[in-house]
């Protein structure tokens, strides 16, 4: 039987932080979540290291449930044998836990997103990330039949309105919708200066939230 390795000095010192500093002052909130969840929104963000959420929205622990993946994509509903991790957290979370917002959260500088890019000039991505981001394939089309210059945030922004019209391809998302139980957001983080876009659904835009 392999041993196994010693944790990281670094986690090891940031765990002793973590139980002394906000885990003492928020016990009883640890003790509370402890019985069960019931968090208000639902966070489909990117994995990238740079973007958390939790950070991000200063949120407490149990106000966020927190689904991350390369490039924040949701999947378009299927009934195929595939695994479905997306498609599990999505339905635990507006069929068990009730969330009433859907926030789906992209970023700039996406290395999924410039994986997309990189694949229109025929320079695979790797071979579990090459047919992932094969779900930008139709906003990238657009993106690149537009013109724009920003092609990198111009499909950043458009995988999250793609990844906002997958999420209603999932029936009891659109039903929860349809019946006023449930939101869905869109918004986009810019990593050097911190500032926060919201999809605004009318016109179509990402408009900065004013600090």
């Amino acid at each position: 039987m392999e041993t196994a390795l010693p944790a990281p000095a670094d986690l090891v010192q940031g765990y002793h932080q973590f139980k002394a500093g906000k885990y003492a002052q928020q016990a009883d909130l640890y003790e509370a979540l402890s019985d069960g969840q019931k968090p208000p929104v639902m966070v489909i963000s990117c994995c990238d290291s740079r973007v958390d959420p939790g950070d991000i929205f200063d949120v407490l622990p149990g106000q966020f449930f927190v689904v991350r993946n390369v490039a924040n994509l949701v999947p378009p509903c299927s009934c195929s044998d595939h695994n479905h991790a997306e498609s599990a957290a999505l339905e635990f979370a507006v069929t068990g836990l009730g969330v009433q917002h859907i926030l789906v959260l992209g970023h700039a500088a996406c290395g999924g997103v410039k994986a997309a890019l990189s694949a229109a000039n025929g320079q695979p991505a790797g071979k579990f990330i090459a047919p992932w981001v094969e779900l930008l394939d139709k906003p990238r089309q657009a993106v690149l039949a537009s013109g724009k210059q920003d092609k990198q945030t111009a499909l950043e922004h458009a995988g999250i309105v793609s990844s906002l019209d997958n999420l209603m391809t999932f029936s009891f998302i659109e039903d929860a919708v349809e019946a006023g139980k449930l939101s869905l957001h869109g918004a986009w983080f810019a990593i050097e200066t911190a500032e926060l876009s919201w999809y605004d659904q009318g016109s179509g835009d990402f408009l900065k939230l004013e600090t």
